[in-house]
């Protein structure tokens, strides 16, 4: 009886589809781990809530970040249409873990950065219309708190007046320049004070309506 003889590399082959078969499987069940994981991680966003701006560091110095999400609420009931969410991650899942209407305007662009520890809040208003406005928020989480440690502004109205202020809330310095403007942005009088303020206790979830502030020289009003 003729034997048939197998080529030498037919077993070789054999084993290769075997390996080939099983990486196949294995490269399955790490996808469909891996979008579990990322499943996990995932922040879902409620219906009629729109991001504006997101972003991650940390804010508590616990060396794990944190998550900061400004939503645009499409179908809210009253003025307080923005929402800032602070996220904690465990596990591998966001978890909420602070928010506040209180502390983003209804309109303008925002922007948020984490920077050293702090929160950033950017809130700015640069149409073509006559009037112009930028705002810079800095928190520093304490005692279980978002608190306002710093403030910096400009607010310009055309063929009226330029205001550029600061607030070091912890050290309650301020300090402001008006310029009055004519013909576009032609200065005819300027108006400058440094003075102090203390006892400003503000933060995230009482930032608005915020406050007024009179200088005692000028009579300048700065809207905190």
């Amino acid at each position: 009886m003729q034997v048939q003889k197998l080529p030498l590399l037919y077993p070789v082959l054999i084993i290769a589809k075997t390996v080939s078969y099983n990486m196949k499987y294995l490269l399955i069940t790490i996808l469909i781990l891996t979008d579990f994981i990322l499943l996990g991680q995932e922040q879902l966003i409620p219906n009629g809530y729109e991001i504006l701006s997101t972003k991650t560091g940390d804010l508590d110095n616990d060396g794990i970040d944190e998550k900061v999400i400004v939503y645009d609420i499409k179908n809210a009931v009253n003025l307080e249409t923005r929402e800032i969410q602070i996220l904690k991650s465990s596990k591998g899942i966001w978890n909420l873990w602070q928010k506040s209407r209180k502390a983003i305007y209804n309109y303008g662009d925002v922007h948020i950065d984490i920077l050293n520890g702090t929160l950033i809040i950017f809130q700015s208003n640069n149409p073509e219309g006559l009037e112009k406005w930028f705002y810079k928020d800095t928190y520093r989480f304490q005692n279980n708190k978002f608190v306002l440690i710093e403030y910096k502004g400009f607010y310009g109205y055309i063929n009226m007046f330029l205001l550029n202020w600061s607030f070091d809330i912890l050290t309650g310095k301020i300090e402001c320049k008006k310029e009055y403007i004519i013909d576009g942005y032609e200065t005819y009088k300027t108006e400058k004070e440094t003075f102090y303020k203390k006892n400003i206790k503000l933060n995230l979830n009482n930032r608005y309506p915020g406050i007024s502030i009179l200088s005692p020289k000028h009579k300048i009003e700065l809207d905190l």
